[in-house]
């Protein structure tokens, strides 16, 4: 531990991010900038969880060496300026190490850049690297979305050396120094508008980086939601069904108990039977969770078990005549036609007082059509179902591309009317892929 402790206070935190007293929370004062578009608030501190941006300490000395070494050589190339003293090193050092803060005040360096690098080229010393650091400062400021104030950091150095250079070298130091000629400010404008091209090419790459990622965290959202609405329509629709059946057996055993226990019996193996079909669909709903790639144990039901269907339907009290014969589907559209028929005749069995159902199948002209009809009346009651059949109903029929219809006769009773494309490749792309790995 005491080995480690040395580590992490040796040089190579310094190099990699300055002083530990530069970047500690506690030496900033309440609102203070943390960067583009973010502050620090009163609690600011250790364990709040917010922290400022690091010093770029290894970006930044490079850049001083470079602007230091380069105006020295400068200054033997322009030997009819001002040699480089005291005062121009400091002024080249307090231009660098203004942009250690660029990330935290972007414009305030960017204007104290192009503002200390003015006074230098007013003090009459050589041309030369000092305006990469002003490029840089703007570069961050550009970047950072604080466009107008970069331009105007390089419009004012850009006027102030105008200004220096056409009038004021008269009375400026070094003695005997002539204008500006008009290809030198050209040369100086095509400097920055290449610096101002390329930071605006970095921002709108960055924004768009920025959009990619919002768009997948909205899709990877997306997904997660309608993953967690088909596991809850699947729960629902399995459970309802099971549910009902065996509160339906479990009230006549009660009721039979004393008075006729064979039939008591028959109603307790009933109520067996449902509950372990219904964990077995339970446990198939709850496969498709397990990590990619696995398989799920059983297939997904289909029309095909609709004898199955109708065989526990009659268990609940409900006879239920079947007209017409299933047509070929993709696994997909035929658990969401099983799927129906199941919840409609689950609603019979809660909500109506007739013990007799209906279920036709027709197809024809690139369509199913599943209708389920009861004689009624509604009876009101509940078997605890949660109210959200028909919305699961209406939900699966969408995403096939199909169209629910449901509500009360004008002869009496209750109908289910679902017309569902045979050819629903495409709308299962979205809705029913997933429906598609389960029957693998």
């Amino acid at each position: 531990m005491d080995e480690q402790r040395v580590r992490e206070r040796g040089p190579a935190r310094w190099w990699r991010s300055g002083p530990p007293w530069w970047n500690h929370p506690e030496a900033t004062g309440p609102g203070t900038s943390t960067g583009p578009g973010t502050s620090t608030g009163p609690g600011t501190g250790p364990g709040t969880g917010v922290r400022r941006p690091r010093l770029p300490w290894r970006s930044t000395l490079p850049l001083t060496v470079l602007v230091l070494v380069g105006s020295n050589f400068a200054a033997h190339t322009q030997p009819h300026r001002e040699h480089l003293d005291t005062y121009a090193r400091v002024l080249l050092l307090a231009t660098c190490a203004l942009l250690l803060w660029r990330h935290r005040h972007p414009v305030t360096v960017a204007f104290g850049t192009a503002a200390l690098a003015l006074a230098y080229l007013a003090a009459g010393y050589p041309y030369g690297p000092v305006f990469a650091a002003v490029a840089v400062a703007c570069f961050s400021a550009v970047v950072a979305g604080h466009r107008r104030a970069a331009w105007a950091a390089l419009g004012m150095l850009w006027a102030g050396h105008l200004l220096i250079s056409l009038w004021l070298y008269r009375w400026l130091p070094p003695p005997g120094d002539s204008g500006a000629d008009l290809g030198q400010e050209l040369i100086i404008v095509t400097w920055v508008l290449i610096i101002v091209s390329l930071a605006e090419l970095v921002r709108l790459r960055r924004e768009q980086w920025a959009r990619e990622r919002a768009d997948r965290a909205q899709a990877a959202r997306r997904r997660a939601d309608e993953e967690r609405l088909r596991i809850a329509r699947e729960l629902h629709d399995v459970l309802a069904h099971s549910i009902s059946v065996i509160n339906v057996q479990a009230g006549m055993g009660l009721a039979l108990l004393d008075s006729d226990p064979e039939q008591a019996r028959s109603a307790l193996t009933t109520i067996k039977a449902a509950s372990k079909e219904a964990l077995g669909e339970v446990r198939q709903v709850l496969d498709t969770l397990r990590a990619p790639g696995d398989v799920p144990r059983a297939p997904a039901p289909g029309l095909g078990r609709l004898p199955e269907l109708v065989e526990q339907a009659a268990g609940a009290g409900l006879t239920v005549d079947v007209t017409g014969e299933p047509p070929r589907l993709a696994p997909g559209a035929d658990l969401a036609a099983f799927r129906i028929v199941q919840e409609a005749l689950t609603n019979v069995v809660r909500h109506s007082g007739s013990r007799h159902a209906r279920v036709r199948l027709e197809h024809g002209g690139g369509e199913l059509r599943l209708r389920i009809d009861d004689d009624g009346p509604a009876t009101g009651a509940d078997a605890g179902g949660s109210g959200n059949g028909l919305a699961g109903m209406r939900e699966r029929a969408a995403a096939l591309g199909g169209t629910i219809e449901a509500g009360p006769r004008a002869d009496g009773g209750f109908r289910v009317l679902a017309v569902l494309p045979l050819d629903n490749r495409d709308a299962r792309d979205g809705g029913g892929a997933r429906d598609d790995r389960e029957d693998r």
